[in-house]
């Protein structure tokens, strides 16, 4: 049947397209859906067109709008995003950006966080017990130099950072299933998996060792003096499961070293009841002070100990906290002078020791917002180097004007005058 002149018309300037095997009107054009039947059955047959998911748009409709296939083809054309997401802190795990744990290697960096290396305050306030015992002992001891003093210092600072290290890995490993539930711990290397138990346990068996030997360069008597200790280092994780006074049970721990500067030095304690006095004082001063500080850290995680059933003295007084605080440093400061009066200090030790720790203790726990997590960290950070330093000073200029004999000199001049 012979095409009418309009359709002839049509075909030919439909012939003008392309003429390859894939070539076909192009959906939405004005020729789509607009042409007869058997019109378009001649151009199909004279170019097929492939099957397309786009002739499914809409098969019936006469005509499929432009800016719906813009509107579809843009939303699969999507740019896949390729920068990372900010992580949260406070959900994920960051790895120190700075400092020197930065520095290490990746796989050491668990092994410095178990033993906090990037937080060294555990390891002066573990410290200064031994350097005031150090520095109290010293006008007692026969023949020892200032040099040998020094020596002595630098050796227990080394025993200091090494076995706090190992004490924080007993902690983690006893304190593994709890540290998750803690919103401070639960990046702890072995709390988020990353460190086994088992390297965790061999780490600590080598840092026990590492210590037995700084302790070995001691006198032989600090040997017996210092063993006694670790049982009480290894039982301080379990005493906040059964009490709410482990900070008692660690300050019988961290306070040890008040007790070993005076066989460091070759005092010894069983044959100078003087001696004995004054490191028994001592180390319950030690005790008092440790209490008081960790108290001030306990409230760091009180809504955490709670969740996660952990007994602390922080929520034993939770309501009378600044009280106890307040005793615990009258304690401290009193046993602090009675130590000094057993081995006969003068003044210097009075104003500079006792002194500057009445006015540190007195200035923190009147500042102290128990409330406020970092405000507490602050100040049990910076209350170690406060008290710690101040006693240490005193104690410091109490060892040099015995040693030049400045009091000698003053009694001499008094006796002449008269």
């Amino acid at each position: 049947m012979p095409l009418s002149t309009s359709s002839s018309r049509l075909l030919r300037r439909a012939q003008l397209l392309p003429c390859c095997r894939h070539t076909r009107v192009p959906i939405g054009s004005r020729y789509h859906g607009r042409l007869s039947t058997p019109l378009a059955g001649q151009l199909a047959s004279a170019h097929p067109v492939p099957s397309s998911p786009l002739r499914s748009i809409n098969a019936t409709s006469p005509s499929v709008p432009r800016h719906s296939l813009q509107v579809r083809f843009a939303a699969t054309a999507q740019p896949i995003e390729t920068e990372p997401k900010e992580v949260n802190p406070a959900t994920h795990y960051i790895p120190p950006q700075t400092g020197l744990i930065a520095s290490l290697p990746r796989s050491w960096i668990p092994y410095a966080e178990l033993v906090r290396l990037d937080k060294p305050t555990g390891t002066y306030y573990l410290f200064f017990p031994t350097l005031f015992s150090t520095l109290l002992a010293a006008p007692m001891a026969v023949d020892v130099a200032p040099l040998q003093v020094l020596g002595t210092i630098g050796l227990f600072f080394s025993g200091a950072l090494i076995m706090r290290g190992a004490g924080c890995a007993i902690n983690d490993l006893w304190d593994r299933n709890l540290d998750p539930h803690v919103e401070r711990t639960k990046f702890r290397p072995i709390a988020r998996g990353v460190l086994s138990p088992r390297n965790a346990v061999l780490f600590t068996g080598s840092q026990l060792l590492a210590g037995l030997g700084v302790l070995l360069q001691f006198p032989a008597q600090c040997l017996w003096y210092g063993i006694p200790s670790l049982p009480i280092v290894v039982a301080y994780p379990l005493a906040k499961r059964v009490t709410h006074y482990p900070q008692a049970v660690l300050g019988l721990a961290f306070s040890w070293g008040a007790i070993m500067g005076f066989p460091a030095l070759g005092v010894d304690l069983l044959a100078n009841q003087d001696a004995l006095m004054a490191a028994g004082a001592l180390y319950s001063s030690c005790i008092a002070w440790t209490v008081l500080y960790d108290m001030i850290y306990a409230h760091m995680d009180i809504k955490d100990d709670v969740a996660a059933g952990i007994k602390s003295i922080a929520l034993r007084h939770e309501h009378n906290t600044k009280a106890v605080l307040t005793g615990l440093a009258v304690t401290q400061v009193t046993l602090l002078g009675a130590a000094g009066l057993a081995v006969g200090c003068g003044p210097v030790f009075f104003a500079g020791s006792c002194g500057s720790a009445i006015l540190s203790l007195g200035l923190m726990i009147w500042k102290v917002q128990l409330k406020n997590v970092r405000n507490c960290w602050w100040w049990f950070k910076n209350g170690c180097l406060l008290t710690g330093g101040g006693i240490s000073l005193g104690l410091a200029g109490e060892y040099a004007t015995q040693y030049l004999g400045l009091y000698d000199s003053k009694k001499i001049s008094e006796s002449e005058s008269t």
